[in-house]
């Protein structure tokens, strides 16, 4: 995987009234220059699959949050408003994006099985402490914190290590592994549905924390780290690339995204029972069909993206949600609710693929994927926990009124798609090629 150049120097010499009159030392110097990433093959592919699974344990865990809100609100903690009841979910995001910012250099490091497994470790051990939990701050550190953490050391590491073997088709990896996280947040909400009424919320939670340690393992065996550590270590914060226009602009420009188009999302439930009054079950299926529907939207913004550039990609789609955004105030029935949530989840999770579009474009060092990364995500989310709690008092749920938080939403991802374009004009200024 290494070409390794051996360097012989000359011979020093010296001289002394001892016995040893003349020493002859060779140095060697192993220079590493890592070959170009292999663009496929079965290593390569290997790594998408074992990338995969990580996907589908921290962050299909974390998108199945909804049933388990559904459950803490009805049955565990019924006391709690639906509020205070967000904010383990939230914590849930917000720890793992904050992590992240440190979880990338070690990446770089060279520290990726210890990265996998000590995330692997922390996601069981806090679904099993979630079983256990019976009161809010219990719920709150054992699935809101300690998940939290172990979803960012398995996130951050199947994002940078996908980017190191692949090339022209690096977005197109990068939307299977993301693909993972999609299918399980449909596998888990099924699992819990169709385990609780059997077997308490107890053993259901500890089954998934078993699933979740059986996919993970599988991560452990197959994932293997092609480039070599840097020979100068990093700083964990790397200040200097937030000085960079391009990196905030497309930080801030998923920040709005991500807190505009995962409202909809996390309040679908809410939204059928209290102001469609629909049944609750229907909302559940729902959210596996919108999981299900959304592979479309981590794979095909990939095959598009290998072909036209990231950006080029990311700008219409960015400008399509923007417009279903506002139009989710003018839907007042069951099917056309079901039919925003649909496109609006596509749509989001084509922005999930920016990770890849920023590694691809910004970063000079391959070495530095895991840094890039970090850093990325944590400017993208560090205030979206606060954001999320404004959005829940704008509307007011016992009066099915919605309208405010409908428009917080679509300014949210207006905002986002102006700091896209923004991006799109200074690149193109900068290279002046169309594909960016």
């Amino acid at each position: 995987m290494l070409v390794k150049c051996r360097l012989v120097a000359g011979i020093i010499t010296g001289s002394s009234g001892s016995s040893e009159a003349e020493k002859q030392t060779t140095i060697e110097r192993m220079d590493t220059v890592p070959l170009p990433p292999p663009d496929g093959g079965l290593t390569a592919w290997l790594q998408v699959a074992g990338a995969f699974f990580l996907f589908f344990n921290s962050w299909g865990i974390l998108n199945a949050y909804g049933v388990f809100q559904s459950y803490y609100q009805s049955d565990l903690i019924p006391t709690y408003s639906s509020s205070s009841i967000t904010w383990i979910g939230t914590a849930q995001g917000f720890v793992l994006f904050l992590v992240g910012v440190i979880v990338g250099p070690i990446f770089d490091q060279g520290f990726l099985h210890s990265l996998i497994a000590f995330g692997t470790f922390m996601v069981v051990f806090g679904l099993m402490m979630t079983s256990l939990s019976t009161q809010y701050y219990q719920l709150f550190l054992a699935h809101g914190i300690t998940v939290g953490i172990g979803c960012a050391f398995l996130f951050l590491p199947s994002i940078a290590i996908v980017a190191t073997y692949f090339t022209s088709r690096r977005a197109l990896a990068t939307g299977i592994t993301a693909a993972g996280g999609s299918i399980g947040a449909v596998v888990y909400p099924i699992m819990f549905d169709k385990l609780i009424s059997r077997i308490g919320f107890g053993w259901t939670t500890r089954i998934i924390g078993l699933v979740a340690l059986a996919g993970l393992s599988m991560s452990l065996l197959v994932l293997r780290r092609r480039l070599p550590p840097p020979t100068k270590s990093k700083l964990l914060l790397d200040l200097a690339a937030l000085k960079e226009p391009p990196f905030l602009i497309f930080a801030f420009g998923l920040f709005f995204c991500f807190v505009g188009l995962y409202f909809p999302f996390f309040y679908l439930q809410s939204y059928f029972t209290y102001y469609l009054h629909s049944d609750s079950s229907l909302a559940f299926y729902i959210f596996s069909v919108l999981n299900a529907t959304s592979v479309l939207g981590r794979i095909t913004p990939g095959l598009m993206a290998d072909r036209i550039g990231g950006l080029n990609t990311l700008v219409p789609i960015s400008l399509l949600a923007t417009i279903l955004a506002f139009v989710w105030i003018a839907v007042r029935n069951v099917g056309g609710t079901c039919r925003f949530h649909l496109f609006v989840w596509i749509h989001f999770r084509c922005h999930c693929l920016p990770a890849a579009i920023y590694l691809d474009t910004h970063v000079s060092e391959p070495g530095r994927c895991g840094h890039a990364s970090g850093h990325d995500l944590h400017v993208c989310w560090l205030r979206v926990p606060d954001w999320y709690s404004i959005a829940s008092l704008v509307f007011v749920l016992e009066q099915g009124s919605f309208w405010k938080a409908q428009l917080f939403s679509g300014m949210f991802v207006a905002a986002g798609t102006m700091c896209f374009i923004a991006l799109w004009v200074i690149l193109w200024r900068r290279r002046g090629g169309w594909k960016i």
